[in-house]
């Protein structure tokens, strides 16, 4: 199975949402020091848009955990894109999928207590 994955933020009430994007097509943090545009780890779900294996979704998630995603992707040396897909795979595979920003919550506090991130 190929899974493939790009991330694009989308445009939220009063401005765009704007991230860096490499040369991989994978989102990298903006250099200010917050992922999610600098705003505090507490501030509401960001939506942004993700292309999993051909097909764009959108995930909203609160910018602690956009953080902690993008901390990850950059410790495993993956890019954010690709870290998504694999967890969107995992999910897919569980007895119960939940959905993807549940997933991704899941996948971030599992790690963070240094357990093995699987959703099986």
């Amino acid at each position: 199975m190929t899974v493939e994955a790009r991330v694009q933020p989308q445009a939220k009430s009063g401005g765009a949402q704007s991230a860096s994007t490499g040369t991989d097509g994978g989102a990298k943090a903006p250099t200010d020091g917050g992922f999610a545009d600098g705003l505090p780890p507490s501030s509401g779900p960001i939506k942004r848009s993700v292309t999993i294996a051909g097909h764009e979704t959108s995930i909203s998630l609160e910018p602690a955990f956009w953080e902690g995603l993008n901390e990850a992707a950059m410790a495993l040396g993956l890019p954010l894109n690709a870290l998504i897909a694999r967890i969107d795979a995992e999910r897919i595979e569980a007895t119960k999928p939940p959905n993807l920003a549940s997933a991704i919550r899941v996948w971030l506090y599992a790690r963070a207590r240094g357990d093995d991130p699987t959703l099986n």
